[in-house]
């Protein structure tokens, strides 16, 4: 696959909602409900920076979360979801593969399964999300177990989108050059 550079921000005005939501699709994952929410704003607004267009989301993404509305909720959720499970064999995103590659061997894919399962049990409708950047499996599997002990799935909402946003900007960074 060629390497996908993205197109100057201040052109994302111009570009069609098909062409906004493969920059948002880089950027984050691809999720028609991100698109839904985002793809309008991108159409009107000229972003200083891509920085500033992943803090619009994250904000946009923090309004969902402080919502009372169920809908909103589920909105969200359906977002939080798009990413893929860490460890996956099976992994869309060509993006999301080559951040998850320092996630090892058969026996860590095992125990992640396991981390997986365990979370999506503890957090219905929510997916594990962190900003891998090549940091060793052992820390991240610690991460998921420190996260599900905590038991707190607004806390998770919260890590969730923080760690889009930090996915996001680090991608943002190397799809530039």
């Amino acid at each position: 696959m060629a390497q996908y550079t993205l197109p100057a921000v201040s052109t994302l005005p111009s570009l069609d909602a098909e062409r906004r939501a493969e920059v948002l699709s880089h950027l984050f994952e691809p999720c028609d409900a991100l698109n839904t929410l985002c793809i309008a704003q991108l159409g009107v607004t000229t972003f200083p920076s891509y920085d500033v267009l992943i803090s619009f989301v994250r904000d946009e993404l923090l309004r969902l979360k402080e919502s009372t509305s169920t809908s909103d909720t589920e909105w969200l959720l359906k977002i939080l979801s798009a990413h893929p499970r860490l460890g996956a064999n099976k992994v869309d995103s060509a993006h999301s593969r080559s951040e998850q590659a320092s996630l090892g061997g058969p026996t860590e894919a095992a125990e992640l399964e396991r981390l997986n399962n365990e979370y999506e049990e503890k957090f219905p409708g929510m997916r594990f999300v962190v900003f891998v950047a090549g940091r060793p499996r052992t820390a991240i599997m610690k991460d998921m177990e420190t996260r599900i002990a905590r038991g707190d799935i607004e806390a998770e909402k919260l890590e969730a989108i923080n760690a889009m946003a930090d996915i996001a900007r680090d991608r943002a960074t190397k799809l530039m050059q």
